[in-house]
């Protein structure tokens, strides 16, 4: 289909990141003359494969262009991965990474077999650079990394240590913590985190100086909850008031882990697994990236994939690190409790996707400059640079307060509704022909709508019509029940049949819901909001939100609605609203 419409959140509108085929982690620093510095783990082969080294490179506008692309490693040394920057006050900048310094061919396994992957062990090193990231120090500097028993009870009793790092360094008043992901195996199946402290980097210029201090005390990094599996990666570190640190990472148990500290990461309370609000429902996660950032303005934003992981086990390689589309992203702000300072989160937004659901998007990053927001992202092939919508900012951060209706788009809204029909008002063509083509194929319009429903359903028997458009073949719309509880909306071209319904569990008889379906023609996803809260599967599904079809054209159907008189509120948009502007709709209604 001939792709015409624009949407900023389709990664292929982004600005290309240069690299050499593979590219990883495109993380950034502002420099001190203004620049944009940028690191990426690139190679002419696969992840993992030999050749495998990082590149940096500078931009002045923003990620438009790129200029001074040079090697921090060469592509013909030991594999050099998995890069992170740090600036310290007086301009100096630091690139962390894993470097296979004693160029290791081969990894003997606990079974006996050999691996021939060899970019995630070896030394944790860095280089300097003192002039913007226009070069790097010729040498590279080994940090200290202290044994835990996982390096031990490795193949090699922790003679050669196993670990990758895609933390961004976190930088405290005095002193620095850089994150470090330790593995027990390189099949990956045990994994923990830990940190390096350094409390003279950012004051000392002699590089064989500065110390280091592996963190948490003891023998044991983060690991994940009790009862969780054996994976816990990819740690992220802010900063909270009164010196708490949040550290946020991944497992492979559907959700990811948080654990505080209130003493600089020398100890850590029990990981919990990650929840909206503190005693709230757990946040959704597969084993992706998933990282939190501090604002200027005091809250935070997080990336994620909002679903639960593989729901049933896969003999395949691939299944756990799939569905990384689309990227999902929450604010977050500081909130008391008994316990110290903790986070809650808004509901969420999809950020970024790619039209093909195979496609995969990750290891984030974020830059903040004079109130605009951008992130870098990498599908493995191609990295780029994305600049947030400001609306969509703006709607994330003031989401805890906004109470007013959605106004811009409203095709139809019956408040205190008594009727039982209606005219039903034309909504937007998902696609049609482009004309201006010789082949005439078909034109993707990015459209989408929503309806929102308050209503009071006497039972949950299967098959009641809320909201009926359908004509005689079925072309429409159509809000019902289902046999599973739930209350679904089904979409009809007259070719085609979707639908989507609330997660099982959520209605109960006699009482009332204020109900959201977001039908997004961007990413092609259904999403529903009940009660100012976006459905997330649950315990039944991996799931809360539903694909449908990028072949359906129309449903409007009949010109006329059909109304249940179990409703007692409608307005249907001719666009999909945003997760913010759903949650400020039924803020308004519970307000008024």
């Amino acid at each position: 289909m001939n792709m015409m419409i624009s949407d900023p959140r389709n990664i292929t509108t982004g600005l290309p990141i240069p690299s050499e085929g593979y590219a990883d982690q495109p993380y950034v620093v502002q420099t001190d003359d203004g620049a944009w510095l940028l690191v990426v783990t690139t190679g002419k082969g696969h992840e993992g494969e030999g050749g495998q080294h990082m590149i940096s490179m500078r931009s002045i506008d923003q990620g438009r262009t790129w200029m001074n692309i040079i090697d921090v490693e060469p592509a013909d040394g030991p594999e050099a991965s998995y890069a992170v920057l740090l600036k310290v006050p007086y301009g100096r900048i630091y690139c962390f990474y894993d470097h296979n310094t004693d160029n290791v061919r081969e990894v003997r396994m606990q079974d006996g077999s050999i691996c021939t992957r060899v970019d995630s062990l070896g030394h944790y090193v860095f280089k300097y650079s003192d002039d913007h990231g226009r070069s790097w120090s010729a040498q590279r500097y080994d940090v200290p990394v202290r044994m835990f028993a996982c390096d031990r009870e490795n193949s090699y009793g922790g003679a050669l240590k196993f670990f990758w790092n895609v933390g961004r360094p976190l930088l405290l008043t005095n002193e620095v913590l850089l994150v470090l992901h330790k593995l027990g195996s390189m099949d990956f199946s045990h994994s923990e985190g830990c940190f390096m402290r350094s409390s003279n980097i950012l004051t000392e210029r002699d590089p064989d100086k500065i110390t280091f201090e592996t963190l948490p005390d003891g023998d044991v990094g983060l690991c994940a909850p009790d009862g969780g599996g054996e994976v816990a990666e990819e740690q992220s570190i802010v900063t909270l008031s009164d010196g708490y640190l949040c550290c946020i990472y991944r497992t492979q148990d559907g959700h990811p882990a948080v654990s505080y500290s209130r003493d600089g990461g020398h100890n850590w309370k029990s990981p919990e697994y990650l929840t909206c609000f503190p005693g709230g429902r757990r946040v959704k996660h597969p084993r992706a990236a998933n990282f939190i950032w501090r604002c200027e303005n005091g809250k935070f934003l997080y990336w994620f994939h909002n679903h639960g992981g593989p729901s049933i086990k896969s003999d395949s390689f691939w299944d756990c690190w799939s569905d990384r589309n689309p990227a999902w992203l929450m604010a977050a702000r500081e909130i008391e409790t008994p316990n110290g300072p903790m986070l809650e989160f808004t509901q969420p937004e999809i950020l970024l996707y790619d039209n093909d659901p195979y496609v995969i998007m990750s290891y984030p990053d974020l830059i903040e400059t004079d109130g605009r927001f951008w992130v870098t992202e990498t599908q493995k092939a191609l990295g780029r640079v994305h600049e947030i919508p400001t609306i969509l900012m703006d709607g994330l951060f003031s989401q805890w307060e906004a109470n007013q209706v959605a106004r811009e788009g409203l095709l139809l809204e019956l408040v205190d509704n008594k009727a039982t029909v209606t005219a039903m008002p034309r909504l937007p063509d998902f696609n049609k022909r482009d004309s201006s083509r010789l082949d005439m194929s078909g034109m993707d319009l990015r459209s989408g709508f929503t309806i929102e429903v308050i209503l009071t359903l006497g039972t949950l028997v299967p098959g009641q019509a809320m909201l009926d458009s359908r004509r005689k073949d079925g072309h429409g719309l159509c809000l019902r029940t289902t046999d599973k509880g739930t209350l679904a909306l089904v979409l009809n071209d007259g070719r085609s049949e979707n639908s989507w319904d609330t997660d099982p569990g959520l209605l109960q008889p006699g009482q009332k819901y204020h109900i959201t379906f977001v039908v997004d023609g961007g990413p092609k996803i259904i999403t529903v909001i009940a009660n100012g809260v976006l459905c997330d599967g649950g315990d039944t599904r991996q799931f809360g939100w539903g694909r449908f079809s990028p072949h359906l054209k129309n449903i409007t159907g009949s010109e006329t609605l059909h109304i249940s008189n179990q409703i007692s509120l409608i307005r249907i948009y001719n666009r999909a609203l945003r997760t913010s502007e759903a949650v400020a709709n039924y803020k308004y209604e519970m307000e008024h």
